[in-house]
């Protein structure tokens, strides 16, 4: 199907086309139904609803089914209808929607968790249902059988999951900060490596096949992107937050990136340029440009007789100064600054105004934002959180991005 590519001018936004309301608990999580004007959703309040739009224009449950225990996470098969919810009992159930949408039936319970589950993915082609949870687990089980296969346990709680259907690799990321790398097979798995770089809890993951390119979202507000396929391991930081980064979405189509932060932050990040590793900070006992030592440089300040001073870190070359040598602060965007951070004075006069110029735009979501997901075909997407709302965006004028399937703005 061609694509349509549009310019995407500044002052474009996310256009927001609906809210859906009535949920009494945090909603977890929310998917857009391929193809038609429906949502689901997955609450705290123990509730999985399919939404239709009406000739009204509103939203209204056709399904509303409640469970045992809160509902954490979910995934949905839209070929063959499936739905997978995990709970904070630590169970999977699986349902099966009707053609309409107006009936869902239960098929089975998977015994996944010993706790809460963050994350889930469905493989049609193994059938598997392969899930993290907070028992620092990840466990894949037999869609047939309803029987464990495996499972792998982390060090710390697991929080978000993708899973390259080809390869059969899982990545997942947990609360100490790390990405693991897993291989897995019918009864075992193995560790490919790690990747370390975040300074906080891993949120939220997105692998691209294609490129493959891994994005990453933490509690420490940024974003890296991971060249898995080659490049020498290359890494890309992206700094535009100023809450936790909840969740991610590459369109691979225009390279872009769409994230969404806790505070309601909305941000679509240009990954079709050329951009700057931000480098490796190095580590002296003394200013590297006035040679002024450090505090813990005990002898270099009994020698020369003077205080030792704080340590900092140039942004852009990774230099370890002190403050007099780092007075200046700048934006930097190629390197993914995008807001201004500490650079040393030398760097400082090496940034033209050009080198200043945005290279993402900033939304506001207006509510605090936990769980997002995109219809890329139709640029539609839904954010949810614990406001309790829903809420579905055009997101065409800032991505610039739609196929051609009758998507218009309603």
């Amino acid at each position: 199907m061609a694509a349509e590519i549009h310019s995407r001018p500044q002052s474009s936004r996310p256009v927001l086309l609906s809210k859906v309301e009535g949920h009494q608990d945090v909603v977890s999580a929310a998917l857009l139904i391929p193809k038609e004007d429906g949502v689901i959703t997955a609450s705290e309040d123990r509730t999985i609803r399919v939404w239709l739009k009406r000739d009204s224009g509103q939203y209204w449950p056709s399904i509303y089914h409640t469970m045992s225990s809160p509902c954490s996470a979910m995934a949905y098969h839209h070929d063959s209808r499936r739905i997978f919810v995990g709970q904070d009992n630590g169970a999977i159930m699986e349902f099966h929607i009707s053609e309409d949408f107006n009936k869902m039936n239960f098929v089975k319970t998977y015994p996944a968790h010993q706790n809460r589950v963050s994350a889930i993915t469905f493989c049609l082609t193994s059938e598997w249902v392969i899930s993290t949870g907070h028992d620092k687990c990840i466990s894949w089980m037999c869609t047939r059988s309803g029987s464990m296969l495996g499972r792998h346990y982390f060090t710390s709680w697991a929080s978000c999951l993708q899973y390259d259907h080809e390869t059969r690799h899982a990545f997942v990321g947990d609360y100490s900060g790390q990405i693991t790398l897993l291989k897995l097979e019918q009864n075992t798995c193995s560790v490919i490596t790690t990747l370390k770089g975040h300074e906080g809890s891993i949120t939220s993951l997105w692998w691209d096949p294609v490129q493959r390119l891994l994005f990453s979202g933490a509690s420490d507000h940024s974003i890296i992107m991971w060249d898995i396929g080659g490049r020498k391991g290359r890494t890309l930081l992206l700094q535009g937050h100023h809450d936790k980064v909840q969740a991610i979405c590459y369109i691979q189509l225009t390279r872009q990136l769409v994230s969404c932060s806790a505070d309601g932050g909305i941000a679509v990040w240009n990954m079709d340029i050329s951009r700057e590793e931000a480098p490796q900070w190095l580590e002296s006992d003394s200013c590297q440009k006035c040679e002024q030592p450090f505090f813990w440089n005990i002898k270099q300040m009994w020698d020369t007789k003077t205080l030792g001073l704080r340590q900092h870190h140039c942004r852009k070359c990774g230099q370890a100064v002190c403050g007099k040598c780092s007075t200046k602060r700048s934006s930097y965007p190629i390197m993914g600054f995008e807001f201004q951070v500490r650079v040393c004075d030398s760097c400082f006069e090496s940034i033209k105004d050009e080198d200043r110029t945005s290279l993402a735009t900033f939304h506001e979501g207006k509510h605090n934002i936990s769980h997002m997901s995109m219809d890329i075909s139709r640029g539609l997407m839904v954010t949810c959180g614990s406001d309790r709302i829903v809420k579905i965006w055009d997101m065409t004028p800032v991505v610039g991005c739609s196929l051609a399937t009758g998507f218009s703005s309603r």
